[in-house]
This record gives C-alpha cells, sequence and structure tokens, in this order.
C-alpha cells in the first residue's frame, strides 16, 4: 500500500548511502582517476562507490537473505536512473525540497554540535545518583550571578564565617531559619527531605552527593548564590509507586464547619472500606479529586521528592497492592492512599534514552554546551574588536537589570557599524549584536552589575554564532556528514518521483487495480480459517473475571464524567452545566462504542420527582447533540446520602461503559497489570501460535500455556480456503501493482538514459 513519506525516504535512502560519482570535488587534492564502473546518462559511477553501497545495503531489499554483488548491481543502476530522473525535472531546485533537506539537516546535525563524551559521562553519573536518594539541609546566602565581583565576595566570605560557626556548633535549623534567603526555611529550617537526582541544579546536585553523611559543604556557587548544605542521610533509592487516593478538600482557606465536615466524610468512607465496600464505589462517592475520581482514584507514577512529605512517606510505608492508609492530612486536605504498584528503578539500557534528554535539557545542558563552546574557541580563529566592545560597554546601564535597555538615538541612528569580532573570515557586527541582546532581554536579579550583564549577553552572542559557524560548515568539516547528506539529498528525490510514478499512480488507478486482481485471482487466497475470540489471561482468577464481564455487556469502565450538582428543587441544567454535558457528549461522539450510565440523586426534603426530572432533562440534551436513547442507562437513586451530605445528594453523577471487547481489556489491565489480559477477535490460520495446541473445530476451550497464562478460545465458525474478493486483497493487488508501474518506468528511464556497463570492472566486483 502506500509508503509513509517518512518510512519511504528512510528505506529508500538505504539504497544510495555511499554512493558517489567519480567526479572529485574541485577543493578536493588531484586523485589518479577512477576507472568507471557504469555510466547512466551522463553520469559515472566508480567501483569504489558501488562497493561502499554494496557492503552497506546488501541486506537492504525484500529478500530476508543478502543479495549478491551482480543482484545489488540492478537495485543501484535502478536506483541511480530514478534519481537522475528526478534532478532532470529540477526537483532538487525547488523550495519544498530545499525545506525538507534543512529540516533533515538540522537533525543530523546536533551529534556533531554537542560534546558527546561528556553527555554519556554525564549520564552515567545521573544513573548511578539514581540509585540513592539523599537528605540534607541548606542555608542560601544569595547574591546574583551576575553580581558586581565585590558583592560576590562579599558573599562567598559570609558563606565561610558562616560554615566556621557551624563547624564549632551552631545549631543548621536554627541558622537556617535566621539567616538562609530560601523563603521557605523559616517553616522548614532548611530541610529539603529526600531528594535525587535531576530534583535540584547540577552544581548543588553535586554537593549533595559528594559531602560525606554528617559534615557540611564548602560553599557551593549556582545562580541564587552560594549555599551551605548539611549532609543528614543517604539510602538506596526506594523506586516509584503508582498509588489511587480518596481526597476531602479541606485547607487553610476552608471555613471551621466545613473543615469539620471534611474530616467526617473522611472518616466515614475509611469505615465503609473496613467493612468491605469496593474502593472504587468509595472514590466515586466521596473524593473531591474529579480528575482522579474518573480513573477510581489514580494518581500520576511518582518518585522520591515529587509529593508532600506527609503525602509521600504514608505511601511508601505501604508494602502490598491493595493495601490502604488510614486518613492522613496535607496542606490539601484528607487522604486515603491505596498501592497499586511498586515500580523498581529501571535498567540502564531502559532508561538511558531519558538520562539522555534529560542531561541535555536541565541545569547540566549548560556545562555540556559551554564545553562545545570551548572545543570551537580552540578549533577556530576569533578575532574580537576591544574598542568596538569597550564603546558598547560605555551604554550598560540599570535598565539592563529590569529587561529594558534604553540605547542611545545617538548610538543607534548612526552609520557605523563596526565589526565586533570575526570567526575565521565571518563577521559578526555591534548592530548584528544589538539587535540580538534586544530580542533576548530579561530582567535580572536586583544587585546585578549592568556591565557584567551585557558581558554575559555577549558572551551567549558569541555562543550562539559559533554553533551556526560550525553548523555551516558540517560537510567541509566532517566528511561521514557530507556523505550522509548526499544520501539524504538522493532519498529525498527518490521518494518524491516514487509517489508520482509508482505509489500514487497505483493507489488511483482502480481499473488497472481490477485488471491485476480479476488476471491472478488464485493468487490472492484464504487458508483455511477459525472465526475465534481468544482471551489470553494472566492467571484463572483473571480469565473468570473478563469471562464474567463479557457475559454481561455493556462493561463497566474505570471511567466517570463530571457530576452536574444542583441547587435545592433545580432540575434543569444551568449554562455552566451545559457545558460539563457537552464535554460528556464529546467523550460519547469520540467513543463510539462508549454507553453512560446517567444517575440522579436527591435530599430527602425534596419531591421524589426531582431525581428523575433531573435525569430527563440529561437525557433530552443528549439526545439533541445525537446521542441516541441506545447509548444511555438511566439510574434514580432518588434519596441516596445522609442528611449531612445535602449538597452532595442533588446531583446528576456518569458512569460510563462499553460494548467493546478492547475497552474491557484496557479497563481490565489498568485494575491489575498492563498484561493482565489480552482479548483477540477475527480470523484465525490453523497454523497460529495461539491455536498450536488447541481442538481445530467450533466451541469453547480453555488451555494452559507453558508460560503460566491461560487461555480461553470461542470458535464461532470454521472457513474453508477460499479466494479473497477484490476488496479482501487489494492491499495485495496494489503491490503487485507498483512492480508492473515500476518496471514500466524503469523501461522509460532506461531508453532516455542509456546505461552503459563496465563488464570487465564488474566481473571483479562479482568475483
Amino acid at each position: 500500500m502506500h509508503i509513509n513519506r517518512w518510512i519511504g525516504i528512510a528505506a529508500l535512502t538505504g539504497f544510495v548511502v555511499a554512493c558517489k560519482t567519480s567526479v572529485t570535488p574541485s577543493k578536493a587534492p588531484a586523485e589518479p582517476e577512477a576507472p568507471t564502473l557504469v555510466q547512466i546518462g551522463s553520469k559515472s559511477f566508480s567501483p569504489d562507490a558501488f562497493f561502499k553501497s554494496f557492503t552497506k545495503n546488501q541486506f537492504s531489499s525484500d529478500s530476508a537473505s543478502s543479495l549478491t554483488a551482480r543482484e545489488y548491481f540492478d537495485v543501484f543502476t535502478n536506483t541511480k536512473l530514478k534519481v537522475l530522473a528526478a534532478e532532470t525535472q529540477g526537483r532538487d531546485t525547488t523550495g519544498e525540497f530545499r525545506e525538507e533537506i534543512t529540516s533533515y539537516r538540522d537533525q543530523l546535525a546536533i551529534p556533531y554540535l554537542t560534546d558527546k563524551a561528556l553527555v554519556e559521562e554525564l549520564v552515567e553519573e545521573a544513573y548511578e545518583r539514581l540509585q540513592q536518594e539523599v537528605h540534607a539541609s541548606h542555608i542560601l546566602i544569595a547574591v546574583p550571578e551576575e553580581a558586581p565581583p565585590a558583592d560576590t565576595l562579599s558573599a562567598y566570605r559570609a558563606a565561610v564565617a558562616m560554615r566556621g560557626r557551624l563547624l564549632e556548633g551552631s545549631d543548621f535549623g536554627q541558622m537556617a531559619s535566621q539567616f538562609s534567603k530560601d523563603q521557605t526555611a523559616k517553616s522548614n529550617k532548611g530541610d529539603l527531605g529526600y531528594f535525587t537526582a535531576f530534583q535540584m541544579v547540577y552544581p548543588f546536585e553535586t554537593a549533595a552527593y559528594t559531602t560525606p553523611v554528617g559534615e557540611i559543604s564548602q560553599p557551593v556557587r549556582t545562580k541564587s548564590g552560594y549555599h551551605l548544605i548539611k549532609v543528614h542521610d543517604r539510602r538506596p533509592s526506594r523506586g516509584k509507586l503508582r498509588v489511587a487516593h480518596i481526597m476531602i478538600q479541606d485547607n487553610a482557606k476552608t471555613p471551621e464547619s466545613q473543615s469539620k465536615a471534611a474530616g467526617q466524610r473522611i472518616r466515614e468512607a475509611y469505615e465503609r472500606l473496613q467493612k468491605g465496600e469496593s474502593w472504587e464505589k468509595m472514590v466515586g462517592v466521596y473524593s473531591d479529586d474529579f480528575e482522579s475520581r474518573q480513573k477510581g482514584g489514580l494518581l500520576p507514577v511518582f518518585g522520591v521528592g515529587e509529593m508532600m512529605p506527609t503525602f509521600e512517606e504514608a505511601a511508601y510505608a505501604l508494602s502490598q497492592p491493595g493495601a490502604y492508609t488510614k486518613p492522613i492530612k496535607t496542606p490539601y486536605g484528607w487522604h486515603i492512599i491505596r498501592l497499586v504498584e511498586k515500580i523498581p528503578q529501571p535498567s540502564f539500557e531502559e532508561l538511558e534514552p531519558t538520562l539522555r534528554q534529560k542531561v541535555i535539557t536541565d541545569s547540566r545542558g549548560k556545562f555540556v554546551t559551554q564545553s562545545v563552546i570551548d572545543r570551537l574557541k580552540s578549533q577556530y580563529i576569533i578575532r574580537e574588536n576591544p574598542d568596538a566592545w569597550s564603546e558598547l560597554l560605555e551604554l550598560a546601564d540599570s535598565t539592563l537589570i529590569v529587561g529594558k535597555w534604553n540605547i542611545p538615538e545617538t548610538f543607534t541612528g548612526r552609520t557605523e557599524n563596526p565589526v565586533l569580532f570575526t570567526i575565521e573570515k565571518t563577521p559578526a557586527t555591534t548592530r548584528e549584536f544589538l539587535d540580538y541582546t534586544r530580542s533576548h532581554l530579561a530582567p535580572r536579579p536586583a544587585g546585578s552589575d549592568p556591565k557584567l550583564v551585557l558581558r554575559s549577553y555577549y558572551n551567549d552572542f558569541l555562543g550562539k554564532r559559533l554553533f551556526a559557524y560550525e553548523k555551516e560548515n558540517l560537510e567541509n568539516k566532517y566528511p561521514e556528514f557530507r556523505t550522509l547528506m548526499n544520501d539524504i539529498r538522493e532519498g529525498v528525490l527518490l521518494s518524491q518521483v516514487m509517489e508520482e510514478q509508482v505509489w500514487q499512480r497505483s493507489l488511483d488507478d482502480s481499473t488497472g487495480q481490477r485488471r491485476i486482481y480479476e488476471q491472478n485471482k488464485a493468487q490472492y487466497t484464504y487458508p483455511e480459517r477459525a472465526l475465534a475470540t481468544v482471551i489470553d489471561a494472566r492467571d484463572t482468577t483473571i480469565l473468570r473475571q473478563v469471562l464474567g464481564e463479557m457475559a454481561k455487556p455493556p462493561y463497566t469502565l474505570r471511567l466517570k464524567g463530571e457530576e452536574l450538582l444542583y441547587q435545592n428543587r433545580q432540575t434543569e441544567p444551568t449554562i455552566a452545566q451545559n457545558n460539563t454535558l457537552y464535554k460528556l457528549v464529546a467523550t460519547l461522539k469520540a467513543n463510539p462504542e462508549f454507553v453512560v450510565e446517567i444517575a440522579g440523586y436527591r435530599t430527602a426534603d425534596e419531591a421524589d420527582s426531582i431525581s428523575s426530572a433531573r435525569i430527563g432533562h440529561v437525557v433530552r440534551y443528549l439526545n439533541r447533540q445525537g446521542i441516541p436513547i441506545t447509548r444511555i442507562m438511566e439510574k434514580d437513586y432518588g434519596s441516596f446520602r445522609p442528611v449531612a451530605e445535602t449538597e452532595r445528594n442533588r446531583r446528576i453523577s456518569f458512569q460510563f461503559f462499553s460494548n467493546s471487547r478492547k475497552d474491557l481489556e484496557r479497563a481490565v489491565n489498568l485494575s491489575n497489570s498492563p498484561d493482565a489480559v489480552r482479548i483477540t477477535e477475527g480470523y484465525f490460520a490453523k497454523d497460529h501460535p495461539l491455536f498450536k495446541d488447541a481442538d481445530w473445530k467450533p466451541g469453547t476451550q480453555t488451555l494452559n500455556r507453558p508460560n503460566g497464562r491461560v487461555l480461553a478460545i470461542d470458535v464461532q465458525k470454521i472457513e474453508e480456503p477460499r479466494i479473497k474478493t477484490f476488496t479482501e486483497a487489494r492491499g495485495t493487488v496494489i503491490n503487485a501493482y507498483q512492480k508492473i508501474l515500476e518496471k514500466e518506468w524503469l523501461d522509460s528511464l532506461r531508453a532516455k538514459f542509456p546505461v552503459k556497463v563496465n563488464e570487465e570492472e564488474l566481473e571483479k566486483l562479482v568475483r
């Protein structure tokens, strides 16, 4: 069928890798003239070009086995013919082509513009640190990153003096509370709790991991100032957790009466759980966290230092999945936490791609960037203009600190534009620097030195110009990059002409497809097949659960809609509530197999008909929005909650169900583990792995697999072998039609661009 644009280019580029014409670039040293292996039109290709391409791409074909040199020669020649056709059409000169090549080039240039060795070192270091969690406190002596030297020195001396007092026995917590400029120090006495890699800026993290337990670090410089860090403890990583919770809001702003009611509600929820009521039901009845309530209270996976300490410690204290805590209090309210899964630290191989991305993007990235800049400074000749810089430095004033640099018009309006520096022979002018600075202006902390701030902009500007110069010259500097870009260029051209001449034509020509089908019907057949449903379960308990659910569709999902809360005796939705209902409609339209249960409630002092009236208005709204009555279930629960819960009694709630067995599969896996069950429906051939030990006949059967899993197979019927219909065979037919179109096109190209083969040279290669 039609090959995806990116996949097509990647696959086709494989055939042109390392293929270079024998024409020597004008700047290259003179070399002995290479013999010609094949001439296609006016272009000639050397044995060396062919051999390099062959050694890289002899496996790049539809065949599982490698191609011989003779077989690959046809692939090589055909590829070059197609590229030549694209060039003749001028495809390599269009704006679309240049834009696409630029996009590829930007991606391929990235490894050349970073310090790969340093990145790998930082990745390995980060993984090692992730195996431990550090408990530390700190005191911050604040000083801006670009403060005057005198202020920086004064802050450093203050940090040294304070460290001396601490070493003499002063209490770290009291000192932090009294002197630290960290805004949280008053309440936590500088205690940061446990943390791990990537949760602090890199210099701070490094000091915390290298300072012995019980000791205080030397002053550590970050952009905030100098830190004194006391390490209290280190422990092995406890991994990450997946938990669910029931949460009832109760914060510092909650009125006393509501706060008391919140405490009563969380205790009631806990007591009902203790009596055996289901977790999912209690989440739906009590939790105020709407987002997690729709997922059975499930929260995103978290690790140490990512949640409130009280919540975190209670969650980590749970040992078995399914266990839950007593009610605990955090600044957000009351929680009951249920352990879903303990996730151990992944292996280095699993975590490496994520770590590499984090190393580049977090505070470590600054060190990586500076390493590359230092390397480029040593490789290129940079000439700076001290006179031009001195003139600019005189313009640095306090407006730089607030992010609004007021440059005098007498300076900006003048005609002179001195060169500020050159990289090799490429100049960067004063005006370009001013434009860069004005477009990157950002406020700096009070106390920063305007001249140092301007110097910081200058360093950034110089660094970016070095990166740009390096990027522009990658082809000249790195032969392998030049080869790679040539491969990409040919791959893009090849994809474009194949799209026009073969792929799209084969899709559009339904008459040609039908002709191919009629001429080759006997080739398009189905073997004997079973129409069946197969349930592949982790164990018999999961299998029984799934079979029980499948017996009574629609299937319950762990998904709820946002509730509608009503005023006393109100039955019609408000405008705001209609907006909520619109979201419900959107969910139903996006999931055609979904069914929604609409549950109505009322308070004891409302008429019996109120809850049903509320349901009726919602149902009519859904019908008007195109949701048929067959996708709606109605439940009138009347007066359901205790009198103390009057506000939540006046409501409509929404529970989703589904007729799709795939949705059932997802719901079961979400409640248990990602591989708890797999439900597969459709036709199966006799040699299908799931039918290896099954009886080949209609009916139901259960099988125990060697890996401990259990299969339930329901075979509805066995179909005899038959010829596929045109619709069923269309994908295979199109593939066959593409081969025919490609051959016809290549024949026409060979007539237009004669192919002359040096058989003597070819024979040397294929021996």
